[in-house]
């Protein structure tokens, strides 16, 4: 009899969630404030984390910014004091390295206070077929686009669940839920991300944690410079994806506390039929969708973005 009860139980919250996410595609989620939050951003000194900063400037968030690049960041601080931000403060870290991410963050804690918001944003690419990839680039491209997440929760979650508050953003890519050609290392640092993100906001459902929100990011390829030279097959279906509107959307996902953004649109049903359809029917999508020569006049820049 309890298994019926709890069958019925999960048929009726499916109805009803999926009549939820219906209305809300209708009518928006109320979005959250974020005025005097701490929020830290990694690779914040260009690209989508510097448009990020900027924008939580605007809303009246205390900004913490790391990258490797102090030019970088010293921009991305003169552009976000410029839009309104309440009190900015950027370090130099290597998220790569444990020791030196939770260096930095003791520093953070002790000069700014807990952070409430993480974003989880820096990323490397190389862009080579596999066996063309040296080891240590791979072992980079790990370090940087998943390792890090790893030590950057370790030094932040602890105060959020005390406090049964916060929020934890990880900018992953599409190329975390399909493989695409000459991009293995990456596809599999991000398929990483996705995955760790995805276990951890359930590690806070189960503790009761609710008040702990997570975002996960799958954005196409945009144009940063990071994939610089990648080129899409049908424009007008899968457009190159430009900062401006990818780091608007992201602002929003949070503030509406959206646990996934896939981005464009489209994709959302390309990926449904992956789950449905056989391999060499997605193989064959796939490649009228043009993965498998996305990366064949890629330029790009190994760096963090």
């Amino acid at each position: 009899m309890n298994f019926f009860l709890e069958l019925l139980k999960v048929i009726g919250l499916t109805f009803y969630y999926l009549l939820e996410s219906l209305v809300f595609l209708i009518i928006p989620k109320r979005k959250k404030s974020v005025a005097g939050e701490i929020v830290l951003i990694t690779g914040a000194g260009s690209g989508i984390g510097r448009l990020l900063s900027i924008k939580f400037a605007r809303l009246g968030a205390t900004l913490v910014l790391w990258d490797i690049n102090e030019e970088g960041l010293k921009e991305t601080s003169r552009l976000a004091k410029e839009n309104g931000a309440v009190r900015v403060q950027s370090y130099i870290c290597d998220c790569s390295k444990s020791q030196e991410v939770y260096r930095v963050a003791d520093q953070v804690k002790k000069e700014v206070g807990d952070v409430g918001i993480l974003i989880n944003n820096a990323g490397i690419v190389t862009g080579k077929r596999f066996m063309e990839c040296p080891d240590s680039l791979v072992e980079k491209t790990m370090e940087v686009n998943i390792m890090a997440h790893f030590w950057t929760y370790k030094a932040f979650l602890p105060a959020m669940m005390a406090s049964n508050h916060g929020h934890l953003v990880s900018i992953a890519s599409s190329a975390g839920l399909i493989g695409v050609n000459r991009l293995a290392d990456y596809c599999a640092s991000k398929f990483a991300a996705v995955g760790f993100a995805e276990s951890i906001s359930l590690e806070m459902k189960d503790l009761g944690r609710t008040g702990i929100k997570t975002t996960i990011v799958c954005p196409y390829f945009i144009s940063t410079g990071m994939f610089d030279g990648c080129q899409t097959k049908w424009p007008r279906l899968l457009p190159i994806l430009k900062p401006e509107y990818v780091a608007e959307k992201i602002i929003t996902a949070i503030r509406q506390n959206q646990e996934i953004l896939i981005l464009p649109r489209s994709l959302y049903f390309f990926f449904a039929l992956k789950n449905v359809l056989p391999v060499k029917a997605c193989v064959l999508l796939g490649d009228f969708a043009g993965a498998l020569h996305f990366m064949d006049t890629f330029r790009g820049r190994v760096k963090k973005d």
